[in-house]
Parts: C-alpha cells; sequence; structure tokens
C-alpha cells in the first residue's frame, strides 16, 4: 500500500459528458426522491406508515450522483436513511412502498420496513439499523470480490455519527491492509442524531482522519450532484484500478429532523433556512432553466411523471396482501437449521 495521501478538495468537475440529457436525469432521480420522501411524510402523518422512518430529503445529489459512478454489478451498501439511496439504486418505487407498509410485496417482504430496505438482484444489500453496522458488512463483500477475482466496486454509505463507530476504524484498517475494492462515502450532513459533529469529534476534517489510515480521501461538495458524480467516479475508477480503498467525506445537510419522531430542537432554524438555499434539486432545475436547458412545460411533464409513478406505488401498496400468519417463520432461520432436531 502506498503512503498516507493528504485529503485533497475534488477539483471542479470538467463535466464533458454533462449535455441535457444527462442534467435532466440526473434531476429527475433527484426529484423522485424527494417526491417519494414527501408522500411518505403525508402518509406517515396520517398513520398509514409506522415505525420509524428517515428522511433523505436536502441530500438526494449525493445517492444520485455516487450512484452515476457505480455499475449495475458492483454492490451497495446504505444505512437506515436509505429510501433515496434504493430508489438511485433502481429499486422500484412500488417495491419501497409495499415494504413502507409492511406488505408482502415489498422488497424485503414487509418484514423490514423503512430501515431494511434490500434487493439483491440490485446488489442493494440494505438499510441497516445499526449505526455502522453495514460497513463492516461492505468490507466483506469487497474481500469476496478481491477473493474471486472479479472487478466490482462494494460502496458504503454511513453518516459522520458512524464515523464515531468502532465498525469504522476497524475495516479502514483492515479495508487498506488488505486493499480491498471498497468505496466508502460519509455523508456528512453535520449531527449524529441530534449531536453536532464538533462536539463529537474532536478533529472534524474527516477525509484527513480517514488518509491517516492509508486510504486515497478527499472532501466534496454534497449539495452540487456533478460534484458529487465527478468525485465519486474518479474514486471508483480508483478502486477498480487497484489502488485499494477510497473515502469521499460529502458535505451535505438533511432539512428534515433525523427521524419522524425527532422534535429538532438542536438545530438554529436560520441554519437550516441558509442550507435550504443550496437545495440540490432546485439548485440545478436553476442552472437549467438560466441555461435555457429547462421549460416550465418540461418541469411540469417530469412533475407529473413522478407523481403518477408515487400515486401508482402508494395505490399498489394499499392493496398488496400482508404475509400469511402461518408463513411469517419462513426465513427466521436456514432450511438447514430448521431440520435439525
Amino acid at each position: 500500500m502506498s503512503a498516507t495521501r493528504t485529503p485533497r478538495t475534488a477539483r471542479p468537475a470538467t463535466r464533458p459528458n454533462h449535455q441535457t440529457a444527462h442534467r435532466l436525469a440526473l434531476l429527475e432521480s433527484m426529484l423522485r426522491i424527494r417526491r417519494f420522501e414527501e408522500r411518505c411524510v403525508e402518509l406517515y402523518s396520517a398513520a398509514r406508515i409506522r415505525g420509524f422512518m428517515h428522511l433523505y430529503i436536502g441530500e438526494e445529489a449525493v445517492a444520485v450522483g455516487v450512484n452515476e459512478a457505480l455499475t449495475d454489478d458492483d454492490a451497495v451498501v446504505s444505512t437506515y436513511r436509505e429510501h433515496g439511496h434504493a430508489l438511485a439504486r433502481g429499486v422500484p418505487a412500488e417495491a419501497i412502498m409495499a415494504e413502507m407498509f409492511g406488505k408482502v410485496t415489498g422488497c424485503s417482504r414487509g418484514r423490514g420496513g423503512s430501515m431494511h430496505l434490500f434487493d439483491t438482484d440490485r446488489r442493494f444489500y440494505g438499510g441497516n439499523a445499526i449505526v455502522g453496522g453495514g460497513i463492516p458488512l461492505a468490507a466483506g463483500l469487497a474481500l469476496a470480490d478481491r477473493m474471486t477475482g472479479r472487478n466490482r466496486v462494494t460502496c458504503c454509505f454511513f453518516g459522520d455519527g458512524a464515523f464515531a463507530e468502532g465498525e469504522f476504524h476497524e475495516t479502514a484498517n483492515l479495508a487498506a491492509l488488505w486493499g480491498l475494492p471498497l468505496l466508502l462515502v460519509c455523508e456528512n450532513n453535520l449531527y449524529a442524531m441530534g449531536t453536532a459533529l464538533a462536539r463529537h469529534q474532536a478533529e472534524t476534517d474527516l477525509a484527513l482522519r480517514a488518509a491517516g489510515y492509508g486510504m486515497v480521501s478527499w472532501a466534496v461538495d454534497g449539495m452540487d450532484v456533478f460534484a458529487v458524480e465527478d468525485a465519486a467516479r474518479r474514486a471508483a475508477e480508483g478502486v477498480r484500478a487497484g489502488s485499494g480503498p477510497h473515502f469521499l467525506e460529502v458535505h451535505t445537510y438533511r432539512f428534515r429532523a433525523h427521524s419522524m419522531y425527532d422534535s429538532d430542537r438542536y438545530r438554529d432554524k436560520a441554519e437550516i433556512e441558509r442550507w435550504k438555499e443550496r437545495d440540490p434539486v432546485e439548485g440545478l432545475a436553476r442552472q437549467m432553466r438560466d441555461a435555457k436547458k429547462l421549460t416550465e412545460k418540461a418541469r411540469t411533464a417530469m412533475e407529473d411523471r413522478l407523481s403518477a409513478e408515487i400515486d401508482s406505488a402508494v395505490e399498489a401498496a394499499e392493496q398488496a396482501p400482508e404475509e400469511p400468519v402461518e408463513d411469517l417463520l419462513k426465513y427466521v432461520t436456514s432450511p438447514v437449521e430448521a431440520s435439525r432436531p
């Protein structure tokens, strides 16, 4: 493994592939996440979705930008705030919504709910309710690929709060030591639940600390989808080229509270409004309007398509069956274990 590299700020994207069609696709993907999450708020408030729920509103550029750099053969491991990751990965809104409703047609058969989305067909290895719990799992996937000679990337999302967990530091050390094909994406939204970053980390430059493990590490503006995409592409290319794990510290912000149960009294309202001025969704839409690449007619048509898609997902979830009581013990143990006396 090469010597530790000093973290660097991602260079401005040259954007050779940022033609109008690509920008529209990015905007639609971010809008899909935003509108899906907003509908979830309505459904949760009406008690049609229950349990814990953590919204991705404000962080859409991270999921969309990073997933643009991944192939279908790569793997993604997520957190409990994973609706946006799943949608950006291509998990259908209908399967996610059914999971939120606890229906058998959900991507986890209704057994996981908001925090445990899972789709092996798309190599989306789930949300994880344990803070930092997905990080060592991602290392295992990456190790399996290295041992079998498959040139794939495992991308693991986690928050700044998870950076404080032992799982991150143990995994970072082993990943660098073994040169694993692992892309670690830290979504630094400044708060670990209700605790500000500076209150739980003596050194708040997380990319600098990650570089101490010998990983290529740098920070990127997570409110700019192009900056995220550019940084993630370079990181993924580095991983594929065999230069070991890469670490991205993505500076972002959640516009909503930590969860639907959170009263959000620990943040200054003025701070939230300042970050909303950098809304990644409306920021891209504004850029495209100013460049005369997005008309009101096209924006309306996009909104209508997404509204119909989410309406259809909600309707399908409401009509889907719940798992029969007699099937509830299925998949709890493996067939081998179940057959033992």
